[in-house]
């Protein structure tokens, strides 16, 4: 659950620790050509099934406040004519850490099902496809502003879960009712857990960037090893 002390440190290790970097690049008198800050598609908010592009207006809630934010710090660099790059980054596939070592145990005994609805949008990129997105826009003098870090395969959580069900070879019949998690972490699952985000991924697309694994089972039988 979000309390106020954790939204403090969350802005704290985003917003301030970019600020610093932006600060520091801006005082060099031979600063590096170009600057990539994380960010994060949490930057749209929740927008149901509407297909974002970096163009996109930013979303409501304390996420897409906190990206706003911290995009903005790392924008700055632009000052000393060095290239921000603020990659948006979706759900990143795998099993060390994030969303998919979350679910991952459940899944694997056969306790796994959708979220709420299942109606809302995985944004999703494979691990394999972020590193290789970050060096496409470290290479690519073309590559500036916000950059949505996701696999042109979005999809519903519902279709995510019968994914990985398959890959996995576990059936997928066990919900995870909207309420119970919305009792037991409150905003952050608003936020997060129940948001839907359809993230495409225009700029890497149209720079050239060749996707390692633009499919999601695919994508799910590398990470996991299957």
């Amino acid at each position: 659950m979000w309390t106020k002390e954790k939204k403090r440190k969350l802005e704290q290790s985003r917003i301030d620790s970019t600020r610093l970097l932006a600060d520091t690049l801006l005082k060099l008198e031979n600063p590096p050509s170009v600057f990539v800050c994380a960010s994060a598609i949490g930057f749209y908010g929740n927008r149901k099934d509407e297909v974002l592009t970096e163009n996109s207006n930013p979303g409501k809630g304390f996420l897409a406040d906190l990206c706003l934010k911290w995009e903005s710090e790392a924008a700055r660099v632009a000052e000393k004519n060095i290239r921000p790059v603020m990659l948006r980054i979706g759900v990143v596939l795998t099993p060390s850490g994030g969303m998919l070592q979350k679910i991952l145990p459940p899944f694997e005994l056969g306790g796994g099902g959708p979220i709420g609805s299942g109606k809302q949008y995985i944004s999703w990129i494979a691990i394999d496809d972020l590193v290789s997105a970050i060096y496409h826009c470290i290479c690519t003098p073309d590559v500036k502003g916000a950059v949505n870090a996701t696999a042109p395969d979005s999809c519903t959580n519902s279709d995510f879960t019968k994914s990985l069900g398959k890959v996995l070879h576990r059936p997928t019949i066990f919900p995870v009712p909207e309420l119970a998690l919305r009792l037991v972490f409150g905003e952050m699952a608003k936020d997060t857990m129940l948001s839907s985000c359809r993230a495409e991924p225009t700029k890497l697309s149209e720079t050239g960037y060749k996707f390692l694994y633009p499919k999601l089972e695919p994508a799910l039988k590398h990470v996991l090893g299957k």
